[in-house]
């Protein structure tokens, strides 16, 4: 498995008078020539052309923080003058009229958008599987799933085609084929990057994060996207600091003394062996960096499956209902009546697991039942919400798996939504609690798969996070992965 040259590398080589627009080009090669079905649309005019006027902005003395970085965006962020679907036929032929503040902040900082990369339809599944546009491959096994919604993005950067990709991550999309790929992926502070011009699944879980190869790169493109947007209400008013410069800090990355590291034992239950071992790895090669390992519990952890399907699900059905066959999207031919319209324009524009999702939404909305289910999981998130309060007054970070198990096979999940649904287990409690967490590669398993391990920190906290997450990265194994 081949990898792009570093976030940093490439930026500083440009602003030192390489071309961007050369950089870019092997960015759009590799892209073209994918056969992970990780890209479903090269830019390359539109590429190029932002190419150039990064190497006229650098020649006139600009320097950019992420000059002639090739960018993939996940398929549910709008680019402007782009086709941008969520990967679902209802949206087939939408042309974005805007770009999300998240992608104009990295192209104003040198960016490119080389890409679009494949997802699961509207952010919902956990393997890729759901798109319209055919699953993705793991880079890793072909044969295997690269985890999801974000797995295009995932395998992107895994496969080598770029060196940056975005994500969004409702309840583990970002973080679990981040681990699945083996590669870094980061999902921030519910609030620090605006979601203006991203498709919504659920509206106070969604966010918008980096994947790249190292965490340094992560924070490079968090650094840039992080800020108030009065365009998004409830992105927060507050300074982060230098985040490139916590991730990219030249000190010994391997010194964890004074660093308070939670990890919760129940964790360790129901993992598959190899993913279990590498954890107890993690936890041990942190403690003699000097770390001091804290035990601690999310009592309330086990119910953040079920508060996430009730509360995700109700989110969904609101957002979706502009996807009627009137606006833009798919259209129904020769519809009878307006109510005939609507059901079949929903009906062939929405994939299974997409109706099956709006369904329950609806339900758990609707009139005697809102109470029982929908009020009753918000009480619960505000216990799972107090639970990592707690845990941060005791520790700095808390320490665990990703996924209870490496890529699966294709297909092995797909007519047992539940087995799906509780690929995320380790995942979801963090969107619940508006906390960050990353996961960072620490070894593979017997077969060569990836493993991802979790760093979740208190919120507003991601200066703490990337600190952590670094030396974790510092002390992991060298990774027996490649392409089978």
């Amino acid at each position: 498995m081949s990898r792009s040259a570093s976030v940093s590398a490439i930026a500083a080589a440009v602003n030192a008078g390489a071309s961007a627009t050369l950089e870019v080009e092997r960015s759009l090669a590799a892209a073209s020539a994918d056969r992970l079905n990780a890209v479903i649309r090269v830019h390359r005019e539109r590429a190029l052309a932002a190419a150039r006027v990064v190497d006229q902005r650098v020649k006139a003395g600009e320097r950019l923080p992420l000059a002639g970085v090739p960018l993939a965006v996940k398929d549910n962020l709008c680019v402007l003058g782009v086709e941008t679907t969520a990967c679902s036929k209802i949206l087939k032929g939408y042309v974005a009229p805007y770009t999300a503040t998240a992608v104009a902040r990295l192209e104003r900082a040198g960016a490119v958008v080389v890409a679009s990369t494949n997802m699961d339809e509207f952010a919902m599944g956990s393997s890729n599987e759901t798109s319209a546009l055919g699953p993705v491959k793991n880079p890793l096994d072909e044969g295997r799933i690269p985890g999801g919604s974000s797995g295009g993005s995932a395998a992107a950067v895994a496969g080598g085609i770029v060196p940056l990709a975005l994500g969004s991550d409702t309840g583990g999309s970002i973080r679990q084929p981040a681990a699945l790929c083996g590669c870094v992926g980061l999902k921030p502070t519910y609030g620090m990057i605006s979601r203006y011009g991203l498709i919504a699944f659920g509206s106070s879980l969604d966010q918008i994060g980096p994947l790249a190869t190292s965490v340094a790169d992560c924070a490079a493109a968090l650094a840039v996207m992080a800020g108030a947007d009065e365009r998004d209400s409830t992105c927060a008013v507050r300074d982060h600091g230098d985040l490139a410069a916590i991730a990219g800090d030249p000190r010994d990355a391997r010194d964890a003394k004074g660093l308070r590291i939670g990890y919760v034992a129940a964790h360790a239950q129901g993992l598959q062996p190899a993913v279990a071992a590498r954890l107890e790895a993690a936890k041990d090669a942190l403690a003699r960096a000097g770390a001091t390992l804290v035990p601690v519990e999310l009592p309330n952890e086990r119910y953040a499956i079920a508060v996430y399907y009730v509360l995700a699900t109700g989110e969904a059905s609101s957002n979706l209902s502009r996807f009627d066959g009137v606006r833009f999207g798919h259209r129904a031919k020769d519809p009878q009546s307006l109510q005939e319209l609507y059901a079949r324009s929903r009906g062939e524009g929405f994939g299974a697991e997409v109706k099956r999702r709006i369904m329950l939404g609806t339900y758990v909305l609707s009139s005697g039942y809102y109470d029982a289910y929908y009020k009753k999981a918000q009480q619960v998130r505000r216990l799972i919400c107090d639970d990592y309060a707690r845990v941060f007054s005791q520790c700095d970070a808390l320490l665990g798996p990703t996924s209870p198990t490496t890529a699966f096979a294709r297909g092995e999940k797909l007519s047992d939504p539940l087995q799906m649904y509780l690929s995320d287990i380790f995942t979801i409690a963090t969107n619940l609690a508006g906390v960050p967490g990353i996961s960072v590669p620490f070894g593979a398993d017997e077969r060569g798969l990836a493993i991802g391990l979790q760093v979740q920190a208190a919120q507003w906290a991601e200066p703490t996070l990337l600190r952590v997450a670094r030396t974790l990265e510092a002390l992991a194994p060298a990774a027996a992965v490649g392409v089978r």
